[in-house]
């Protein structure tokens, strides 16, 4: 007598793909073709940092001075301590403004409302934006600091790999917040807004117009609680004083925590 067993079938791992649904590499090439077209997105996402720097540096008065309070900044000239800030600047243009705004055209014109008839999932459009900006904040930053060393004194960080820790949890932080943005917002006008009245008091709290070192305790310590504030001390810490940001890497994380399945779980098609 004999027995047949049913042939079984392997399950395959889910992957990448599932994940993020079928497609997920042509939307996002064609993302990447719609972004490089807009001139406004290009300038402000990858070169505005470096004007910013060049700007300061040259047409604001005292930047120029040599720090002589002791401490590890003595010594070194005024423009010295923007570098955090205009790093900070550079995560939040793309995130804050670009993004947000990006997701909400498709959402106000229906290409939302189409790609949802379509397997494609929300993490999977949310990601796409994620790594169009995150790229372009690469691109920024390198091209900022490559100026920066070149127009003015260049300071090696203290601990180079905390400063890197600092700036991949600022800039993943902060994308969150610009994600919890587009997620919701109905309208591209409505993302502006938002995205602007976040983008500005976040650019303060990030020491752009009050340098970290001199601004009040206070103010300080509320920054230190804010996406890029936490980002700006944690790479200021690191890059001058060779300290590790311990509170701010724990906020940045705890960002990075809520926001990103929060945005998953608001998400609208329409």
């Amino acid at each position: 007598m004999t027995t047949t067993t049913a042939p079984t079938t392997s399950v395959p791992p889910r992957s990448r793909r599932s994940v993020l649904g079928p497609g997920f590499g042509a939307l996002l090439r064609s993302e990447v073709r719609l972004f490089l077209r807009e001139p406004g997105n290009v300038f402000f996402a990858l070169a505005f940092p470096t004007v910013l720097i060049l700007g300061m540096g040259y047409l604001i008065p005292g930047l120029d001075e040599t720090i002589t309070d002791p401490g590890p900044l003595e010594g070194l000239r005024t423009i010295v301590v923007m570098i955090p800030p205009v790093l900070a600047t550079a995560m939040a243009a793309p995130a804050l403004t670009t993004l947000p705004a990006a997701m909400a055209t498709y959402r106000e014109q229906g290409v939302l409302k189409r790609l949802s008839t379509t397997p494609m999932r929300p993490q999977g459009v949310l990601v796409v934006q994620v790594i169009i900006g995150v790229v372009a904040f690469v691109v920024a930053a390198a091209l900022a600091l490559a100026v920066f060393a070149a127009a003015f004194d260049w300071v090696a960080p203290d601990e180079p790999l905390m400063v890197v820790l600092s700036v991949v949890l600022g800039a993943a932080a902060v994308f969150g917040v610009g994600l919890l943005i587009a997620a919701v917002a109905a309208k591209a006008s409505t993302a502006n807004a938002i995205g602007m009245l976040t983008y500005f008091p976040m650019l303060f709290f990030a020491g752009l117009w009050t340098p970290g070192p001199i601004m009040p305790d206070a103010v300080q310590t509320i920054g230190s609680y804010t996406p890029l504030g936490a980002a700006s001390q944690g790479i200021e810490a690191a890059w001058f004083a060779g300290e590790v940001p311990a509170r701010q890497l724990v906020v940045m994380v705890v960002y990075i925590a809520v926001l990103y399945p929060l945005a998953a779980k608001l998400f609208r098609w329409r």
